[in-house]
């Protein structure tokens, strides 16, 4: 119970600092014209902002996991790096016109499904057995992102600069234009993914302590692999759907996480670490929209930041 009763009031104070940063946003600066209106762009905004917050984080946190290290991210994997690929390949296949005219939610859904599937496929062999050797890891991670990048830049020289100008608009992080006809999926989605790893914080718990440790506790290790990377392909296609991909933040939030929370237990490390990411972009976007004036800057400032501290991880050995 001594364990218990600190984590516990640990998220209750982050909830509650989220719902106040969440209000002081919302309702600062409401004009009286046009209340409704600008109020309901506000809150769909701040139900974006909370949902890519929760699934960046969750999603590092299980990929640490995963990987038994501190450094990786999916991000720095090349996750992001395969959805962008995916949005080039859709806009060649099918044409400007046609893929600008897709049904949100079915073009998102079938995202989420074809991403997953190949997470599962390029990351499972490389992640099944444990990260034993965390420089090779790194190194395949930063050849598969960079070769899904030289995929997406070739194909993309093959494109007329209007098309271009398509494909490029989803691939570049902003905090300023959340689809609000995706936010139902997104949210119904990272509800689910969140819920259900949080249902499997025990198993998680175990398998950060090592294959060679868990597998002889009982765990089915290779089955919880290819489910928490199917897991991280779903939070990872939410979040980069919604704002594009942000490579760095998931590892601030998952070195705050383990610093604040002071446990192990994935069970707290899930929400806590869901409750400062979406506190983090809430209060960020308030700090750069309302009070600075710059709408466009908080998505900089966080690879910027997320870049210093990954540097710092590494030179100081923090990987585990």
């Amino acid at each position: 119970m001594s364990q218990i009763a600190p984590t516990t009031r640990l998220i209750a104070l982050l909830a509650l600092l989220l719902a106040v940063v969440s209000a002081l946003w919302v309702w600062q600066g409401l004009p009286d014209n046009g209340r409704a209106f600008i109020l309901n762009l506000r809150l769909t905004k701040l139900v974006g902002l909370i949902t890519v917050g929760a699934a960046v984080a969750v999603s590092t946190v299980l990929f640490q996991t995963v990987a038994a290290n501190r450094v990786l991210t999916p991000s720095i994997m090349g996750f992001d790096a395969l959805y962008m690929l995916m949005q080039t390949v859709l806009v060649i296949v099918l044409g400007t016109t046609a893929y600008v005219t897709l049904p949100a939610s079915g073009k998102f859904l079938t995202e989420v499904g074809v991403l997953c599937a190949l997470a599962i496929l390029l990351f499972g062999t490389l992640l099944g057995k444990g990260a034993r050797d965390i420089g090779r890891t790194i190194l395949t991670g930063v050849i598969l992102g960079i070769l899904f990048r030289s995929a997406d830049s070739f194909l993309g020289q093959l494109l007329d600069p209007d098309t271009f100008a398509t494909v490029q608009s989803t691939q570049i992080a902003s905090f300023n234009t959340i689809d609000a006809d995706l936010l139902p999926w997104a949210v119904g989605i990272s509800l689910a993914a969140i819920a259900l790893a949080i249902r499997l914080g025990p198993q998680l718990d175990v398998l950060a302590l090592g294959r060679n440790t868990a597998v002889p506790l009982g765990l089915r290790h290779s089955a919880l692999v290819i489910g928490a990377l199917a897991l991280v392909g779903v939070l990872v296609s939410v979040s980069t759907a919604l704002v594009g991909p942000v490579t760095f933040f998931g590892l601030i939030v998952a070195g705050l996480t383990h610093g604040l929370a002071g446990t192990a237990r994935h069970r707290i490390l899930l929400p806590v670490a869901a409750l400062i990411a979406a506190t983090i972009l809430v209060a960020g976007q308030f700090l750069f929209e309302r009070a600075l004036g710059l709408g466009g800057t908080l998505a900089v400032v966080i690879e910027f930041a997320g870049g210093l501290f990954f540097i710092h991880l590494l030179l100081k050995g923090r990987v585990r």
